[in-house]
């Protein structure tokens, strides 16, 4: 599968984004409760914030699933972790589906990464899922990711893991 990418448009894809992060297979998004207006306004916070940056991965052109990268410096684990310089903060979400493909999700997750470690300044990705979300901790595995310890979080228990470009190479195959 080969994915392209394109930022988000607020309001353009706020009633897409909406149906993705509202299911009850998003609950660890944790946006169950958002209005339409909630999620465009979140992401017409990310669209403006230099730190915080949403993209959707598009399969033949049509959205096929949402990522987010952000500067942990700066976003979501300020004062958690001691970042690294080349450090960056990643989300990634894979809407529902009647029709789930084998493989997509692994497909997706290693183009985020893919996509990530385009930038030479980042040499290792950081993400933080809840604790409770086993699928993700095996989808991060697969592409590298080693967990470092547990974390609290405002909104969450969560496992604090680390892929650097090498680890990813070693875990996927795929040179980035």
């Amino acid at each position: 599968m080969t994915f392209t990418f394109r930022p988000v448009d607020p309001a353009q894809d706020a009633e897409l984004l909406h149906g993705w992060v509202t299911h009850p297979k998003a609950a660890f998004w944790m946006m169950q409760d958002a209005a339409r207006e909630d999620v465009e306004r979140a992401y017409r916070e990310i669209a403006a914030d230099e730190h915080h940056h949403a993209e959707l991965g598009l399969l033949d052109g049509e959205p096929a699933f949402l990522m987010e990268r952000y500067d942990p410096a700066h976003r979501e684990l300020v004062g958690l972790y001691e970042p690294l310089p080349g450090d960056v903060g990643m989300h990634f979400l894979t809407p529902p589906t009647d029709r789930p493909v084998h493989g997509f999700t692994r497909s997706v997750i290693t183009a985020v990464m893919a996509r990530l470690f385009e930038d030479p300044a980042t040499t290792r990705v950081v993400v933080e899922p809840d604790v409770a979300n086993k699928a993700v901790h095996a989808l991060n595995e697969a592409v590298g990711f080693v967990p470092e310890r547990e974390i609290q979080k405002p909104e969450k228990r969560a496992l604090l893991s680390f892929c650097t470009r090498e680890q990813f190479l070693a875990a996927t195959g795929v040179a980035a």
